[in-house]
């Protein structure tokens, strides 16, 4: 059904291993199954979850949210409570132990009917030697691939029930639980059953798998498709389909030939019979209702089947599932809106044979006023977007291709976006685009590219379409060279973390394009008293009072009493925190005053900047969005990378505004910090080891 700052070190696909592999999940929430199994089994008690208890809020928070008709008379009930022997799995897991219940998540029940038909991947996410009678303890645990990792989420087995039926997922039988457990899993690591209502399949495959997904639109399918669907097949590849709805009044509307519209059904086979002398290719759908299946031709009591080998039908036929059915291929191509396509492993991406994809993971965020850029269409901001280069160094194999080029898919993920549903926030709508670097900064070291290289340079690939499903993949080919990949939400200011994956066929590097932190600092003026003129030196004297030095609250006063005068300026004052940071930075002689020299200096700093802030301040507001400080701070000699920019914005921008004394502030304090470090790198190695004592000194009394 469809319903509406990470460490920058790029992650090598597999994990060897370690922490977050298969073979080692991540505890989610950090509980740890077998620790808490034994204390149970200790204590002869059953598990009951803290971290998702049996209460309305596990529930939902707006249909399903507390005092709703929909969840009125809900209690809790272990399956030990439901039924005289309850059975975690029967005979394996299959098709008929999912039947939805009272939840739109019918897109992700189409998912773990895939999965059944994999045991492999299925004991990936339904660990073994679960049970309701061997060391039982009202305790299970399942596997989900998220962004990147495996993570291992503990449950206990009270299940939501309403007039003694199961309200959400469960066996047609009755007896078996592992669905519903697996249900209640997922619900877990997304905050609620509620903010599984509504969803892409593949979005499910993807975290069942850890695979990337590719998505067909059936009215433009490729001719291969059939040949693409056998393979992913045979590869294990999980297959989802749905027929769009095109308003409100469509959704889960049965069409007269029982398809359900807005609807999320698998694909389980594709095969060939021989019918009235042809080849005819069918294919097999699940639809995770059950009893609701297709009545055209090829249909379980169709008449084309009587022209059918009978040995063939029979065999085709027993194999089927209840809520499973077949149709022929042109049939499913016209019936149906969309295919979704989840490949298992990088390997498995390419369609006409096996070679080894490498892959990198990029974890980002975006965030408002200094890495969220919005899309193409807002030329001021995109480019402060993250970047990252593909350097594609080895063209495919193929040679039927006439032209070298490259395969590569990047697949642009956003983070945790269902546990915001409560909060009445959704998906993004997302996309990314991908340009050449030209020849002048091939090889360059990683800078991020301004502006102006966006405004000179076109887009030569992008992602399809912006779209508010949590992920937007593309397979790409082109010329060996040197790309830019640009993520984006589609308005800028949308703040979401996200994974990009880059998948490529063939030898490739990839690397965050973020600039180097350098600051070039003036050396300060070398002055001798002869050089003040003599109104700065009278000034200074009526300003100073007796002792010819200006303290803090006498800086504060003679600056609030200079931008007042300024009418083009937007300020509401030097605090005296940012005054004794500018004394901080130029008194040499530790007095936390500023003789006459001293306070000449920091007035001539304080000219120069107040340049730069009006050269910036490009609507002449009176004072910077974000961005515009972000080139001001560039042109003050500071480059930083995306991590500081984001720190600085929330430090010194109020609502992504910067006034001309927080604009001072921070470049008082930026100049006080490289100072302070160069110091104490006294071999300018880069790097520089401290004592908790030096440490304190230079970040309480910078």
């Amino acid at each position: 059904m469809y319903g509406g700052v990470a460490a920058r070190i790029p992650q090598t696909w597999t994990r060897a291993g370690g922490l977050g592999s298969v073979q080692q999940a991540v505890r989610s929430l950090n509980q740890d199954f077998q620790v808490l199994k034994e204390e149970c089994l200790q204590n002869g008690s059953l598990f009951q979850d803290p971290m998702f208890p049996a209460e309305p809020a596990s529930l939902g928070f707006k249909e399903l949210g507390p005092f709703t008709a929909k969840t009125r008379g809900v209690e809790w009930k272990r399956p030990t409570e439901l039924t005289a022997d309850p059975q975690f799995i029967v005979g394996g897991a299959t098709r008929t132990d999912i039947c939805q219940g009272a939840l739109g998540d019918c897109w992700l029940l189409a998912a773990i009917g895939s999965l059944t038909l994999n045991e492999h991947l299925l004991h990936r996410v339904v660990p073994h030697g679960q049970s309701f009678t061997h060391q039982y303890a009202g305790i299970f645990h399942f596997q989900f691939w998220q962004f990147g990792e495996w993570v291992d989420v503990v449950i206990d087995d009270r299940l939501p029930v309403k007039d003694g039926e199961l309200m959400f997922v469960h066996s047609a039988e009755g007896s078996e639980f592992w669905s519903a457990l697996l249900e209640k899993a997922y619900a877990k690591l997304n905050g609620s059953y509620e903010a599984l209502s509504g969803g892409s399949t593949t979005e499910a495959f993807e975290d069942f798998t850890g695979g990337v997904s590719e998505m067909y639109e059936l009215k433009k399918a490729p001719r291969d498709l059939h040949r693409i669907i056998s393979k992913a097949l045979q590869r294990g590849s999980l297959l989802g389909c749905s027929i769009d709805i095109s308003s409100a009044f469509d959704m889960e509307a049965v069409t007269f030939k029982k398809l359900v519209k807005g609807h999320a059904y698998s694909v389980t086979a594709l095969t060939q019979v021989e019918y009235r002398g042809k080849q005819e290719r069918l294919i097999r759908i699940r639809n995770p209702w059950g009893q609701v299946e297709w009545t055209g031709a090829w249909s379980d009591n169709s008449s084309e089947w009587n022209a059918v080998d009978s040995a063939e039908k029979d065999e085709m036929l027993c194999k089927m599932e209840d809520g499973e059915f077949w149709m022929s291929f042109q049939e499913f191509l016209r019936q149906f809106s969309r295919l979704e396509i989840c490949n298992l492993t990088p390997d498995a991406l390419s369609l006409d044979h096996t070679s080894f994809w490498t892959t990198t993971m990029f974890e980002g965020s975006w965030r408002r006023g200094s890495t969220a850029g919005g899309c193409r269409n807002h030329p001021n901001t995109f480019w402060i977007n993250p970047q990252y280069k593909i350097s594609l160094l080895e063209e495919d194999d193929d040679p039927e291709d006439e032209e070298a080029a490259c395969s590569f898919l990047v697949a642009l993920m956003q983070k945790d976006r269902r546990r915001y549903r409560r909060h009445g926030q959704d998906m993004h709508t997302i996309g990314f685009a991908i340009y050449e670097i030209p020849a002048e900064f091939r090889g360059c070291p990683s800078a991020h590219m301004k502006k102006d290289f966006f405004l000179r340079h076109s887009s030569c690939a992008r992602s399809e379409s912006f779209i508010n499903l949590r992920e937007v993949s593309a397979r790409l080919r082109l010329p060996p060279g040197e790309y830019l990949v640009v993520p984006s939400t589609f308005e800028p200011s949308k703040e979401a973390d996200f994974v990009l994956r880059v998948f490529t066929e063939k030898q490739s590097e990839t690397q965050e394009m973020d600039d180097s932190v350098v600051a070039n600092l003036d050396e300060d003026e070398e002055l001798s008293e002869s050089d003040i003129d003599d109104s700065f030196r009278s000034m200074f004297a009526q300003l100073s009072g007796d002792d010819m030095e200006i303290s803090v609250r006498e800086l504060r006063t003679i600056l609030n009493r200079v931008v007042s005068k300024h009418r083009d300026l937007q300020t509401d004052g030097f605090s005296m925190e940012s005054c004794r940071t500018m004394v901080s930075l130029m008194d040499k002689d530790g007095s936390a005053r500023l003789g006459l020299l001293e306070f000449q200096i920091l007035w001539n700093k304080i000219r120069k900047w107040l340049g730069i802030f009006r050269e910036f301040d490009l609507d002449k507001s009176g004072c910077m969005n974000s961005y515009e400080m972000r080139l001001a701070l560039e042109n003050g000699g500071f480059k930083l990378n995306n991590k500081l920019y984001q720190m600085l914005v929330a430090r010194y921008a109020d609502n992504e505004i910067i006034d001309f004394d927080n604009f001072t502030c921070c470049l008082v304090k930026l100049e006080a910090m490289f100072k302070a470090f160069q110091q104490l790198d006294s071999d300018a190695t880069g790097s520089v080891e401290m004592n908790i004592g030096e440490w304190l000194c230079v970040t309480m009394c910078g």
